[in-house]
């Protein structure tokens, strides 16, 4: 039928040769060759454009040919440039003096300081590992030393094969489908109509920019024994300057420096100052005088900046495969997270635009705010003691039509639709994440492939035991060690707890007494708005306490962790993530629960008000409702936070980098700062946070718990995020790219604790949300009102007209002169209506005061409550099924990779059974040529 009637489908897998099939006799070269015999009968042909002689996606030979500063030394280009590239080399900073030998890791340190012996005896150890080492000074002072590392290519490979690193040993296979000639010709249609269309403007030009083409290389774990199975067209390019860091970094951390069974790695000589600084290099500057589109990118680095990190691409697609390339699959999956969940914030972002703007448009037609506006007859109870005057129900006009943008009709479809999208976004994530495990060789890197902590192994190195998958002897700990530490531990964090605790309580006493001093102010903007004068300066106060409270859970976070001896970095980041969430969530969002659940829930009623302390009156809410405090706090806690946090992440570095560069230019010139070499550059830049990713991370969990948990309090919470996170991606790409020396480059298979925290985040969200609903907002209220007391009543209807009345009848009597010796007002309220108030009207369900029972509750009391706890019942329970349900209709994979995933299964089953019948095969052909011969021989 002709090639016209196939479609060529890519089979992007990667084969994973397990641990068991390499300890057999079986030849690679024999599997190798069995693939093209198989190829034949499944119709599979290697793209002849993409041969195997082609340089893999993580050769730095990738990089534009006409540059000669690139990183890249491949045997093509030494041909044409000869003897320049080493004079090229020593001019760019990345080379050793000689020019050959690639600058691994730099080690910095001065010779001031008394630790020699130490670094003496770390670095003859260093030196019997196989590295190569080179020091030069400093050219802006003399006291600093700089001890360049490089890895030869026999100590590569032999920790290459022990830290199971999966390099490149066949290029990938194409298979032939066949298709019917209707589905070809609808394919062509389509194909043809969208070449009309235009392009898509977020998509990066692979065009203009060749080195974001994709892998196209099988991997395997690497192996000595097998090394001539691998695509090796040059040793020093093969491993890429990521892999090469992390295996010397992994060097360095187990060579010791003094003899003990603590005196070992080089974590520890960081902390006690026997070296300044180690980090890798970066691979030359970011910027260059060319353009990019005309002369290639310099490097890798100045090509990240180009297509990620510059301002101009804000609105393109992030180069995944380029990040991961260069920082690691740790930081590639950050980025990987953070842009999907920006994509997923669009719709949750129209939504509650929508919602908002719903509010805005219905403003005029609100019956309750419209009664509110008109109430100039209704006189409200001062709202604390003594200085707080008699006010008119109208002059909250302003905050009742403020309220109902936020609290109107669709605010309970927008809570049900914010809960099930932090559903959706977490059942795709898991798929995205599967999909970038499966293109990264992540699939198979499992928790027993990472190194034990060095401080473990020390600690514990006594006490050794099998490891049950491997078979080797390890370090163990003993589980009631572990337990005595686990409860000293959880200790610590249940008294921190209290600590925030305290501190809310510390604000709530602010507000109760500072209310009361505002309304006695002689400014008359503040005394008019007192209440809201409180709440404002109060939020302020609270952000300052958390963002003091800060420094301290930092410290007694990371003391904790180290007390309970992790076993593995990943264990270590997940308590260490643990302990920090729980302190910030509950220091961030702890005053936020108290002005949602508890403000003017219990605060009596006047005549019998309850106290704090029996000395300060609680605060009530506005006459207007208590949602307007919640959205104040939200929404300034938000802007704050998040002001505050792109700051410190890019203002200080900048800063700091600027004030670096300005003593340089005052001390040496422009023209000699320029010709500094790359180690110098990167050691006056900032070193990455202490802690990796987490700040990152933590900073973006806050923000979706803001953006979920109470958001039908402040459904403009998630446009914020959004427009937020735009800026947050490129803010940190050109942090990670310009501002911060290169981080290590490290693994990880998905985004660790962080999920776990996100599920629970969702959960809380639906509990919270029905609450604010149900309890801070009046929707409850309205609707008993209409459906049971308004001139609706008996009739199924529940519109605006239905409403008439609702302010009258949400508001009970007061005799003023049953008022509290400490709570009578000064004034008696002659300024109304020319004479002494009798009555005034406070928010609640209670008799009047001629009643049997003066200010019981009345029956439409209970009415709400019944109403407001059956809401949340059937609101919970119907929100967590319709998770569980889209939980269960969504696959954690999806359909095109599990296929992928089977047809991989299936050609490595076939290929080892052709590779061993053949091998079966020549051994009975020696057997005979031998003259021995068996009977019942198979094959």
């Amino acid at each position: 039928e002709g090639r016209e009637d196939l479609q060529v489908n890519r089979l992007e897998t990667q084969i994973w040769i397990k641990p068991d099939i390499q300890k057999t006799d079986v030849d690679f070269s024999e599997i190798l060759n069995a693939i093209q015999e198989i190829a034949k009968d499944v119709n599979i042909f290697f793209d002849e454009l993409e041969g195997v002689n082609s340089p893999s996606k993580d050769d730095d030979s990738l990089l534009h040919h006409g540059n000669l500063t690139s990183t890249s030394d491949d045997a093509s280009r030494l041909e044409v440039v000869g003897e320049e590239v080493p004079d090229k080399n020593k001019a760019n900073g990345l080379y050793f003096r000689d020019g050959k030998c690639r600058i691994d890791y730099i080690l910095v340190y001065r010779k001031s300081n008394p630790q020699t012996e130490k670094r003496e005896v770390f670095e003859r150890n260093i030196r019997a590992e196989g590295l190569q080492m080179e020091k030069e000074s400093s050219l802006t002072n003399s006291d600093i030393i700089f001890v360049k590392l490089h890895a030869p290519w026999e100590v590569l490979g032999k920790y290459a094969e022990l830290m199971n690193v999966r390099m490149p040993f066949r290029r990938k296979i194409y298979y032939l489908h066949r298709r019917y000639k209707f589905m070809n010709r609808i394919e062509k249609q389509i194909s043809r109509f969208r070449g009309w269309l235009p392009k898509k403007p977020m998509k990066l030009d692979k065009e203009t920019l060749p080195d974001l083409e994709e892998n196209d290389c099988y991997t395997a774990p690497f192996s000595q024994q097998r090394i001539h199975h691998f695509i090796i067209h040059n040793k020093d390019t093969f491993f890429n300057n990521a892999t090469r860091s992390r295996i010397v970094h992994h060097i360095l951390q187990r060579v010791k420096y003094e003899e003990g069974k603590n005196k070992i790695g080089l974590n520890r000589l960081l902390s006690n100052g026997s070296y300044e600084a180690a980090f890798p290099l970066h691979e030359g500057s970011y910027r260059s005088k060319n353009s990019i589109r005309t002369h290639g990118a310099e490097n890798h680095r100045h090509l990240l900046y180009e297509c990620w990190a510059s301002w101009g691409v804000w609105y393109k697609y992030q180069p995944l495969d380029l990040v991961r390339r260069y920082f690691g699959e740790k930081i590639g999956l950050y980025f990987a997270w953070l842009g999907w969940y920006t994509g997923m914030l669009f719709p949750a972002a129209f939504i509650g635009l929508f919602v908002f703007l719903y509010g805005v448009t219905t403003l005029n037609h609100c019956q309750v705010s419209k009664e509110v506006c008109q109430a100039t007859d209704i006189i409200m109870c001062p709202i604390c003691d003594k200085y707080c005057p008699f006010m008119r129900l109208s002059d909250s006009c302003v905050y009742a039509k403020v309220t109902h943008l936020f609290d109107n009709g669709a605010t309970v479809f927008f809570a049900v639709f914010m809960a099930v999208w932090a559903t959706v976004f977490l059942e795709f994530w898991k798929r995205r994440r599967a999909v970038i495990a499966y293109d990264w060789d992540l699939i198979d890197w499992e928790e027993e492939e990472e190194e034990i902590r060095p401080q473990f192994e020390a600690k514990y190195s006594k006490k050794e035991r099998m490891n049950p998958i491997s078979g080797k002897p390890e370090p163990y700990q003993a589980f009631a060690d572990k337990c005595s530490r686990l409860i000293v531990s959880a200790s610590g964090i249940f008294f921190m707890i209290c600590v925030v605790i305290a501190a809310v309580f510390g604000i709530v006493i602010y507000r109760v007494v500072t209310v009361s001093t505002f309304a006695a102010f002689k400014w008359a903007l503040i005394r008019n708005n007192s209440q809201v004068a409180t709440t404002g300066t109060a939020v302020c106060i609270n952000f300052c306490i958390i963002m003091l409270l800060n420094v301290l859970y930092e410290k007694v976070a990371l003391f904790l962790t180290n007390l309970e001896q992790p076993r593995t970095e990943s264990e270590w980041e997940n308590s260490f993530t643990l302990k920090m969430f729980l302190f910030q969530f509950v220091n961030l969002n702890s005053s936020t629960f108290y002005i949602a659940f508890f403000l003017g829930r219990f605060t009596g009623h006047p005549g019998a008000y309850l106290r704090l302390i029996n000395r300060w009156r609680l605060e009530e809410c506005h006459p207007s409702g208590c949602l307007i405090d919640l959205c104040m706090q939200m929404g300034i806690i938000m802007v704050l936070k998040q002001t505050w946090n792109n700051f410190m992440e890019l203002g200080y570095p900048l800063i700091q980098n600027w004030w670096t560069r300005r003593k340089l230019r005052q001390e040496y010139g422009t023209q000699r700062k320029t010709s500094f070499p790359q180690w110098e550059k990167d050691y006056n830049l900032q070193p990455m946070n202490a802690y990796g990713l987490f700040d990152e991370y933590l900073e973006m969990i806050l923000q979706f718990g803001f953006t979920t948990i109470f958001v039908a309090a402040f459904p403009l919470a998630p446009l914020l995020a959004l427009l937020n996170n735009i800026i947050e991606i490129r803010l940190d790409a050109y942090k990670f790219v310009t501002q911060w020396r290169r981080p290590l480059a490290s693994r990880a298979k998905d985004i660790g604790i962080w999920y776990g925290i996100l599920e629970g985040i969702g959960i809380l969200s639906v509990i919270t949300n029905a609450f604010v609903i149900a309890v801070t907002s009046d929707f409850i209220p309205r609707l008993v009102y209409a459906y049971k007391y308004g001139p609706c009543a008996g009739q199924g209807e529940a519109g605006q007209k239905c409403m008439v009345g609702y302010v009258n009848a949400s508001l009970s009597v007061f005799l003023v002169s049953d008022f509290e010796n400490r709570s009578e007002p000064t004034s008696n309220g002659s300024e109304f209506s020319g004479s002494p108030l009798k009555y005034c009207r406070y928010r609640d369900y209670r008799d009047p005061p001629h009643s049997p029972v003066p200010y019981g509750y009345t029956l439409q009391f209970w009415h709400v409550l019944a109403a407001r706890l059956a809401f949340i019942i059937v609101f919970e329970h119907l929100v967590f099924c319709i998770k569980h349900l889209i939980s269960y209709l969504i696959p954690d994979l999806p359909k095109d990779l599990r296929d992928r995933m089977r047809r991989e299964k299936y050609l490595i089953q076939e290929m080892m059974y052709e590779a061993e019948l053949e091998r079966l095969q020549k051994e009975r052909k020696e057997r005979k040529k031998n003259g021995k011969s068996y009977h019942n021989e198979w094959p």
